[in-house]
C-alpha cells in the first residue's frame, strides 16, 4: 500500500502524496491510514515543521473509495476506523499543513483542506462536497469549520446543497490561499511550507494553537458527523442514492 501513498522527507517538509491517479485519488482504508501515519508520526520528528499533502496533477482526491461506501450503505461494512484515525489527526496536528490541490478536489479532497493552514490550487481546480446528494451528513469537522471560515450561506451552499466551488470561489471564500497555473502549484505550495518551516518553530506552535482552539471541539464535531454518517449510510435515502450511482455506472 505504500505506492498508494507516499512520504517523502526533504530537511524540514513531509510530503505525504496520494498516488491512486487512476481511480482519482479516491481513498481507501489503507490509505487513510497510511496518510494519519504520516501526519501522526511527524510529531515525533522536531526536525519536521510543515506538512505538504499533495495529490496527483490531474485529482487531488476523489474523496472516499465508493466502494467502501457501497459496503456501508449496504450493512456490509461499518464506518472505517482508519477514515477515524486520519480526521483525528488532521484535527490534533500541531506541525503546519499545506496542501497543493490539482483537478478535482471532492468530499474529504475538499474537507480535510478545511484543517490546512495554507493552500495553493490551480486556477482550474474545482471543490464539490456531494454528501447531502447521497442521503448523507458533512463529515471532518466541515459542519462546524466551513460556516466560520466562509458564511452560513456559502457553507450551506457548498456542504448541503452540493454546489460545487471554482477555483476563484474557493479563494474569495477563504478555502484557497493562492491560485496559480496548474503547473505551478507544487512549487509554489512547497515555496510556502519552506516559508513557514524557517519561522520560528516555537512562535508557529503557540500561534498557531491560539488561532486553532482547542482540538476537542473539533474532535467533538467529527464525533458526532461520524454518528450520524453511520445511520445515514444504512438510510433509505443513501441506499437509493447508491443504487442509483450503481445504474449509472452500467
Amino acid at each position: 500500500m505504500g505506492d498508494l501513498v507516499i512520504v517523502t522527507d526533504d530537511g524540514p517538509i513531509r510530503t505525504v502524496r496520494m498516488n491512486r491517479p487512476e481511480k482519482k485519488n479516491a481513498l481507501t482504508m489503507a490509505m487513510y491510514d497510511a496518510m494519519a501515519e504520516a501526519i501522526e508520526s511527524a510529531a515525533q520528528n522536531p526536525a519536521l515543521r510543515c506538512l505538504l499533502i499533495a495529490g496527483a496533477p490531474t485529482a487531488f482526491c476523489a474523496g472516499n473509495d465508493i466502494g467502501d461506501f457501497i459496503k456501508m450503505a449496504t450493512g456490509e461494512g461499518a464506518l472505517g476506523a482508519p477514515i477515524l484515525r486520519f480526521l483525528y489527526a488532521l484535527a490534533r496536528c500541531e506541525t503546519p499543513l499545506v496542501a497543493a490541490v490539482q483537478g478535482n478536489a471532492v468530499g474529504v479532497g475538499t474537507t480535510m483542506l478545511l484543517h490546512c493552514d495554507h493552500v495553493v490550487a490551480a486556477d482550474n481546480a474545482r471543490f464539490a462536497t456531494p454528501f447531502v446528494g447521497l442521503g448523507l451528513v458533512p463529515e471532518a469537522a466541515s459542519s462546524l469549520i466551513a460556516p466560520r471560515l466562509m458564511g452560513q450561506r456559502r457553507a450551506f451552499s457548498l456542504l448541503v446543497m452540493g454546489r460545487p466551488l471554482s477555483a476563484d470561489e474557493a479563494k474569495a471564500a477563504g478555502l484557497v490561499n493562492t491560485m496559480v497555473a496548474p503547473d505551478a502549484v507544487e512549487a509554489e505550495a512547497m515555496k510556502a511550507a519552506r516559508e513557514i518551516a524557517a519561522l520560528p518553530p516555537q512562535g508557529v506552535l503557540a500561534s498557531r494553537r491560539l488561532m486553532r482552539g482547542n482540538p476537542q471541539e473539533i474532535v467533538a464535531r467529527i464525533d458526532a458527523e461520524a454518528e450520524l454518517f453511520k445511520t445515514r449510510l444504512q438510510s433509505a435515502e443513501a441506499r437509493a442514492a447508491f443504487e442509483a450511482f450503481l445504474a449509472r455506472k452500467k
